[in-house]
């Protein structure tokens, strides 16, 4: 199911359908499904009006107000829910990635506020179960270079393609029949 990209109350009601299958889950107390969602208003004299997505539990010790936004890398973002959702599709299914500066192209918001978000968002994605390198049991070697000017090395640039005197190079191989 692909994130949505159209308004901020689709993004809201995909996030609630994917994170709470079996109804909302109060950040506060924990209870599963016994929350009221309050309706969206537009401001009236002299009241505010209801949040987007907001909900309030019903629990007689709790009551507290809560998004589905608490708890996630969504929570205190002052970009819209469906840029942050556009964003997390962008980084997760891309190859090579996505740079801040595409960005902040992209989903037309300041460098600065891409760039924070996407730290975000990567800083919420490794979960520690990395597979080891080259696979469990097997043996990684490494041949090493070094990256920059080599101490003694003439300090002009090196013009031309491929790896020249400047440049140092670090790569895995597995060792096959070990």
């Amino acid at each position: 199911m692909a994130a949505p990209r159209a308004s901020e109350a689709a993004a809201f009601e995909y996030l609630e359908r994917t994170l709470w299958p079996d109804g909302p889950i109060c950040p506060h107390c924990g209870t599963v499904g016994r929350a009221t969602k309050l309706e969206f208003s537009e401001p009236k004299k002299g009241k505010r009006g209801a949040r987007l997505g907001l909900w309030k539990c019903n629990e007689r010790e709790c009551r507290k107000q809560f998004t589905v936004k608490v708890g996630t890398v969504f929570e205190h973002g002052r970009i819209p829910l469906h840029k942050m959702l556009q964003a997390v599709f962008l980084l997760c299914c891309s190859k090579k990635g996505c740079s801040s500066h595409q960005l902040h192209r992209i989903l037309q918001i300041t460098y600065k506020s891409a760039w924070f978000l996407s730290h975000r968002i990567r800083e919420a994605m490794p979960d520690g179960t990395l597979a080891p390198m080259g696979g469990a049991g097997r043996i990684v070697e490494m041949d090493e270079t070094a990256q920059g000017r080599i101490e003694g090395a003439p300090k002009q640039a090196h013009r031309g393609m491929g790896m020249g005197p400047h440049s140092v190079y670090v790569g895995p191989t597995r060792r096959i029949g070990a």
